[in-house]
């Protein structure tokens, strides 16, 4: 093509496909300049203009303004600048989008109120810094102003969510749930109960160490039970009582006998809360860590057996 050739805005709108108007509009904004005009005071383009407009075209597509655009063909930045630039700003907009679609969804499976939908959207705009405020607030009410200890520090970090910087929506609604939950005074209590009954008050020492959970001991010494289907009200289960309850016994120092065994009794019953699993179902999706095995049939099984053999030997878990 010879290089002194000039197009009229017709001729450039057939060759790029942009309207007449739309180069007009470009040409106006400084984006593409005329190299010459008739004397009648047409327009004339040169060859680059056809080039130049489909750049334009090209970032436009991509979602660039048109001030960016005029920098980039003006030579005021570079492409890989503007482009660069540009990601960024998606990334923070994509970044709402996933939050206000988390929200939206949430809230189709709920049908909430308007003051459920207003605590929803906020809890999932809460910035870094309110997030963590919000979670350490749930937490030394939990560990009622326990402190100190590394048995204490490991058991809160175990519960602490930690958001990413670009979270999935999954990981959005996840938390959402888990801060309305946290925000539950009924579930603060329960939480607390379980945590006094495992963190000990001073703080853990070599001569104080952490009580041993029981919960964990059970779902050591009972899971097998429970996967098999083994029923908690056969003979063939009495074993695994025994089993039970001599290793809560040796963990937690005492004797095999009633008392123990009421202790045992009470404390699963505390433990056995469906928002326990909940809640740490959700913590395992924010923080990207694998799903949890629930504790519920475990305890709900262990429970029963319990149950069922204190009401057939009296106090105790074991006959005379």
């Amino acid at each position: 093509m010879d290089g002194g050739t000039l197009y009229s805005i017709g001729e450039l709108a057939r060759r790029t496909g942009l309207t007449v108007k739309t180069i007009r509009f470009y040409s106006d904004r400084g984006i593409v300049t005329p190299t010459d005009r008739t004397p009648a005071g047409y327009r004339r383009y040169g060859p680059d203009a056809v080039a130049r407009l489909a750049l334009v075209r090209t970032l436009r597509e991509l979602g660039l303004g048109l001030d960016a655009i005029r920098r980039v063909t003006d030579r005021e930045r570079t492409l890989g600048q503007v482009a660069a630039e540009h990601a960024a700003a998606l990334d923070v907009q994509i970044g709402i989008l996933r939050l206000q679609r988390a929200v939206l969804t949430t809230a189709a499976r709920r049908d909430p109120t308007f003051e459920e939908m207003e605590r929803m959207h906020q809890l999932a705009t809460l910035s870094e810094a309110e997030r963590r405020r919000l979670v350490d607030e749930f937490l030394d009410v939990v560990f009622g102003g326990r402190s100190g200890g590394t048995g204490h520090a490991a058991v809160r970090r175990t519960m602490t969510p930690e958001l990413p910087d670009n979270p999935t929506e999954e990981q959005v609604a996840a938390w959402v749930e888990l801060a309305e939950l946290s925000l539950d005074p009924e579930f603060r209590v329960a939480v607390r109960n379980l945590v006094a009954d495992h963190v000990p008050d001073p703080p853990e020492s070599s001569a104080n160490p952490p009580r041993p959970d029981v919960v964990a001991v059970t779902r050591e010494l009972v899971g097998t039970a429970v996967q098999s289907g083994l029923s908690p009200e056969s003979p063939q289960a009495d074993p695994v009582v025994a089993t039970l309850t001599a290793g809560c016994a040796l963990a937690l120092g005492h004797p095999d006998d009633a008392p123990l065994h009421g202790r045992l009794l009470q404390r699963l019953e505390t433990a056995n809360d469906p928002r326990r699993d909940r809640y740490f179902d959700l913590l395992a999706v924010i923080n990207g860590w694998p799903a949890p095995e629930p504790l519920a049939p475990v305890i709900d099984w262990s429970v029963k057996a319990l149950r069922i053999r204190t009401a057939r030997h009296g106090n105790s878990i074991h006959p005379a």
